[in-house]
């Protein structure tokens, strides 16, 4: 069965570019943004590997650990050889300089624990998979894009805001939603409960659409 929002994270040992790591423990109280890419030495992942690189301070201002893993490599060459040597022209074709670890998974077993392989896009090739795991280990956010279509981190940054709000607040966020904007007040909220939950104030739209600022800022 496919894993689904809310299921525990698969855990794995692997070797990868920073060394052995077993997922979980690598984790540790961090959130985990963890990515597949098709393959070594393509035009699309490059772009990839060296824009999360460059992300690395907005990574770190969020506790997330960003991680990657590939099954297709460079012929001749070993899974972490590959990943080593294509690092090399991340960094300067990117104006990178990738410091998060690569993971090696010859055998296609963490790929497939993840369904990171969808056999009606490419039976051998994983696609552009992103999940985001909270620090409990419990995946939080799935998405998949297909092989042609680079993931665009502005969301992704995005939706890991509205995460890590909305799992210390009894708040949702609205379409479109961006950090610092007013957000949703959750059903399971009373309205004679909100201002004392909400001091900042709030807004009645409707009876099931309360909205206040957001609360941690």
């Amino acid at each position: 069965m496919a894993l689904q929002i809310g299921d525990p994270a698969p855990d794995f040992k692997a070797n990868t570019t920073n060394g052995e790591i077993s997922f979980h423990d690598w984790l540790g109280d961090s959130w985990g943004v963890f990515m597949s890419h098709p393959a070594d030495f393509t035009p699309v992942c490059t772009t990839e590997i060296g824009k999360v690189a460059n992300l690395k301070s907005e990574f770190e201002k969020r506790n997330a650990k960003p991680l990657v893993v590939s099954v297709g490599t460079k012929e001749g060459l070993s899974p972490l050889d590959s990943h080593k040597a294509w690092i090399k022209d991340v960094n300067e074709t990117q104006g990178a300089n990738v410091e998060f670890p690569l993971v090696e998974d010859p055998n296609k077993e963490i790929a497939n624990a993840y369904g990171m392989i969808h056999p009606n896009a490419s039976d051998t090739l994983t696609v552009r998979s992103v999940f985001i795991i909270g620090p409990d280990k419990a995946i939080k956010l799935i998405i998949s894009y297909p092989a042609s279509t680079g993931r665009n981190f502005v969301e992704i940054m995005r939706v890991l805001d509205s995460l890590q709000l909305t799992a210390n607040y009894q708040v949702a966020t609205p379409a479109d939603w961006e950090y610092g904007e007013d957000c949703i007040v959750v059903p399971a909220v009373p309205t004679e409960d909100i201002p004392a939950k909400f001091p900042k104030g709030h807004t009645m739209v409707k009876e099931y659409l309360r909205t206040t600022p957001q609360p941690n800022i």
